[in-house]
């Protein structure tokens, strides 16, 4: 699958896209791949303040419960309330299902995030 390149991402694999001051986040079709089938997601309280790198809630498939990560410091604003009744929908469209909506606390710390081409470099590597 390609990547999109409007989107940033995280070694764990984590993307986010940017427009102004709020980003939505997500997981990577590697990840949904890893993960397989998906059958819950816990997230985090609309209002809850997040760090970079800061573990924000959960997603659990029949392999595997692993831990969702900020790929950036903000505020939650927005969870989607999809994923409630529909966790799968992360399998079919995992770059266009968000997980959650953040109102970034500094719209240029987006650089340590890596752009498709390096994300793809990062998974693809031995």
């Amino acid at each position: 699958m390609a990547y999109p390149a409007e989107l940033k991402y995280t070694k764990d694999h984590e993307w986010m896209r940017v427009s102004g001051d709020v980003a939505e986040v997500g997981i990577t079709d590697y990840a949904q791949e890893q993960l397989g089938d998906v059958v819950f997601v816990e997230l985090p309280d609309v209002g809850r303040r997040v760090n970079a790198g800061e573990a924000f809630g959960s997603i659990e498939s029949v392999k595997a419960v692993s831990e969702l990560f900020a790929p950036a410091a903000g505020e939650i604003i927005e969870v989607n309330p999809a994923l409630k009744d529909h966790p799968e929908a992360i399998n079919s469209k995992p770059h266009e299902t968000w997980m959650v909506k953040m109102r970034l606390s500094d719209s240029t710390s987006t650089g340590s995030l890596l752009d498709a081409a390096a994300y793809e470099r990062s998974i693809s590597a031995p």
